[in-house]
């Protein structure tokens, strides 16, 4: 590894499809917890880039930025946003993303994505990451917000795929034709949430490795690795929710392993949101990552 922040070259929108390039190293890493900053500026971990979410960062000062700035003069960034709402009725917020524009000059990362959800309707705010009814003229809706956010920013951007609780009525897109769609129209680059993958399958009674089989892989700049929390729903059918608070369990790995056999290593981030523990155990989780990339490059 070892890359650290000496890449500063700014993703560029590429044209309808082609392949997404990631200007990430092909390495794992954790999501960076601002309580974790000082243990990593003064351990210098052998990690190249770290993830942060750029909503805890639109503010002009404080200590979030001190630290940043800090980890950004060592390492590698990638922002990965959940405020900006691209699958919302209305276009996203102009003001969020003139802050977000600002942080992207500010830090220069090297990846920058959001989900496929909505979080925004008119004046309200929700503290989730909604579904969408997979439809054409959702297709159409998301692929317009997307060009505007890509041509706002001057960024090209990856859309995630997206961990479900509920399934719409109605005739739907398969998923994975909805996002290749996306990508294929935009531009853009997808992130593939493996955790997301076995827990809307799961959740939805689908074969997990079926999806990862048929994902559009070229697309795919960046993956995601976490943990879920299982629970029941009311008919005590299992229900899995998308928790970020527990390591990744076997299952996921061995998508991973899949994912990564048929796509090649991809930059690849452990999200460990709530009851964050020390860094020391998210560097064990990114190293198990870290060690499957490794195989599969022995074996290539």
């Amino acid at each position: 590894m070892s890359q650290k922040a000496s890449c500063s070259t700014k993703p560029n929108i590429s044209g309808p499809d082609q392949a997404y390039k990631s200007h990430l190293p092909k390495s794992a890493s954790f999501g960076l917890k601002l309580e974790h900053c000082q243990d990593i500026l003064t351990t210098n971990p052998d990690l190249d880039w770290f993830e942060v979410h750029p909503e805890n960062y639109m503010g002009e000062g404080g200590p979030s930025h001190h630290y940043l700035t800090k980890i950004r003069e060592k390492y590698q960034l990638s922002l990965h946003g959940v405020g900006l709402s691209i699958g919302g009725a209305q276009m996203p917020s102009s003001q969020h993303l003139l802050r977000l524009k600002q942080l992207l000059e500010r830090y220069q990362p090297a990846s920058f994505s959001e989900h496929l959800a909505w979080s925004s309707h008119e004046m309200g705010y929700f503290n989730d990451l909604l579904p969408l009814p997979l439809t054409q003229e959702t297709c159409n809706t998301v692929c317009e917000h997307i060009d505007h956010v890509q041509s706002t920013l001057g960024w090209q951007m990856l859309l995630e795929n997206p961990s479900t609780y509920v399934a719409f009525e109605g005739p739907q897109m398969d998923e994975i034709d909805f996002l290749n769609e996306i990508a294929t129209r935009t531009g853009c680059g997808l992130l593939l949430d493996v955790n997301n993958v076995y827990v809307s399958c799961t959740n939805h009674e689908r074969n997990p490795e079926n999806y990862i089989k048929n994902f559009p892989h070229t697309h795919v700049g960046e993956i995601h690795l976490g943990g879920h929390a299982p629970d029941e729903d009311d008919l005590g059918n299992p229900l899995l929710i998308d928790a970020h608070d527990r390591q990744v369990i076997d299952e996921v790995w061995a998508l991973y392993e899949q994912a990564i056999a048929i796509g090649g290593p991809k930059p690849t981030l452990v999200e460990w949101d709530n009851d964050v523990p020390d860094w020391p155990v998210l560097l064990k989780e990114a190293k198990l990552a870290q060690d499957i990339i490794k195989q599969q490059r022995a074996a290539a």
